[in-house]
C-alpha cells in the first residue's frame, strides 16, 4: 500500500471524526449521547470512544466539556447583557452550580471574575493546559505505518511511534471460536499487575490439577468487556482466561465463555509494563485509520505469550486483538 492510499484511508477516519466534532459544535446546547455521536461517526459505540480519544487526544466527555466552557468564556465577554446562568444553559450546562465549578476548574477563576478581567491573570493551570489539549490538524500523525505483502496473500503492517521506541506488526486474521475458562474481575485494573497476577494465579491453581495447562498450546488471555474511557472504573469487567476444550464446565468462580469467531486485527508487541496504553493508542489511533478497516462487533482481548520475569529485559510479549470489518 503506497502513501497515497494510506492517506486516503486515514482521511476517511479523519472525516468521520471531524463530522462528530462539527456535530458537537452545532448541538453544544443539547444533551448528546454516546450512541448518537457514534452514529454520526458510523462506528459502534464500544469502539468509537477509543478511536475518538486516540485521534483527538481527549476523551469524548473532556472534549465536549472543553468546547462548552470555551464557548461560555467567549459569550461572557461578548454578551454583557446576558446573565451567567443564561449563558451556562446556552452552552449545554444543566445547572449553574455545575457550570460554576467546571468554569473555575478550567480557567482558575469564577465566571463573574472572568467577565470582569477577561484573559488577564489567568491561572497557569487553567486555560494553558486546556489549549494544550485542543484538537490539532495533525491528529493521528504520531505514527509511521507501513505495509508489506507476503506471497501476495497476507498483508502485514508495521507501526512505529515517532516519539517512542514502541513498534508492532499487525495482521488481519480470520479467527475461530476460542473457548476459554475465566475468572472475572469487576473494578479498576489499569496498571495493577498484582491484580492480574492474583487472577491468573487463582486460575492456574484451578487448571493445573485438572490437566488443563498444556503449554505452549494453552493460551493466556485477558478479555475486556468495557471501554475504560466510558465505563466507571468501579464497574469495569475484565476476564483473566486460559484456552480450554469446549466441553469444560463452569465451576465455582471459574466461568466458561467463547470468544466468537471472526476477522480480527492482531497487533504483536514487545513492550514494557507501562506501555500498554501506548500500544492500544498505536493500534486505534495509528493503524486503524490507515488500514482500510473499522472496528467490528465483538470483544477486544489481549493474548500473552511469555512470563515477563523470564525475559532478559522484562518485556511483555502480547497480541492486541480487535474485531474488524471493511471500512
Amino acid at each position: 500500500m503506497d502513501s497515497r492510499q494510506q492517506n486516503q484511508l486515514r482521511n476517511i477516519y479523519v472525516s468521520r471524526i471531524n463530522c462528530v466534532i462539527d456535530y458537537i459544535e452545532e448541538h453544544i446546547e443539547n444533551e448528546m449521547s454516546l450512541a448518537e455521536l457514534a452514529g454520526v461517526a458510523q462506528f459502534s459505540p464500544y469502539h468509537f470512544h477509543r478511536i475518538f480519544k486516540a485521534m483527538v487526544g481527549e476523551s469524548l466527555y473532556a472534549f465536549i466539556q472543553r468546547i462548552r466552557l470555551e464557548r461560555a468564556a467567549t459569550k461572557l465577554l461578548g454578551n454583557p447583557g446576558k446573565s451567567i446562568t443564561e449563558i451556562a444553559f446556552e452552552c449545554g450546562f444543566t445547572g449553574s452550580s455545575t457550570f460554576a465549578r467546571s468554569f473555575k476548574y478550567m480557567f482558575g477563576m469564577s465566571a463573574s471574575k472572568w467577565r470582569e478581567r477577561g484573559w488577564q491573570g489567568i491561572s497557569k493551570n487553567g486555560i494553558t493546559d486546556s489549549k494544550e489539549r485542543k484538537t490539532n490538524s495533525n491528529m493521528g500523525q504520531d505514527f509511521i505505518i507501513s505495509s508489506q505483502y507476503n506471497q501476495g496473500t497476507l498483508q502485514l503492517w508495521r507501526i512505529e511511534m515517532k516519539d517512542n521506541q514502541l513498534q508492532a506488526q499487525v495482521e488481519v486474521r480470520d479467527m475461530p471460536d476460542i473457548p476459554v475458562a475465566y475468572i472475572r474481575h469487576i473494578g479498576p485494573y489499569k496498571g495493577d499487575m498484582e491484580l492480574f497476577g492474583r487472577l491468573f494465579g487463582s486460575l492456574m491453581k484451578w487448571a493445573g490439577p485438572r490437566g488443563l495447562l498444556q503449554f505452549p498450546g494453552t493460551k493466556v488471555i485477558a478479555i475486556y468487556h468495557d471501554d475504560p474511557e466510558i465505563t466507571d472504573e468501579s464497574k469495569l469487567r475484565t476476564d483473566a482466561c486460559i484456552t480450554v476444550s469446549a466441553d469444560i464446565q463452569p465451576e465455582g468462580e471459574i466461568g466458561r465463555e467463547t470468544i466468537p469467531a471472526g476477522r480480527y486485527a492482531v497487533a504483536h508487541f514487545e513492550i514494557n509494563v507501562d506501555q500498554y496504553q501506548d500500544a492500544w493508542t498505536a493500534v486505534c489511533g495509528g493503524w486503524l485509520p490507515e488500514s482500510g478497516y473499522q472496528p467490528g462487533e465483538g470483544l477486544c482481548y489481549e493474548v500473552y505469550h511469555n512470563d515477563p520475569k523470564e525475559h532478559p529485559q522484562g518485556k511483555h510479549i502480547v497480541d492486541i486483538c480487535i474485531p474488524v470489518k471493511p471500512l
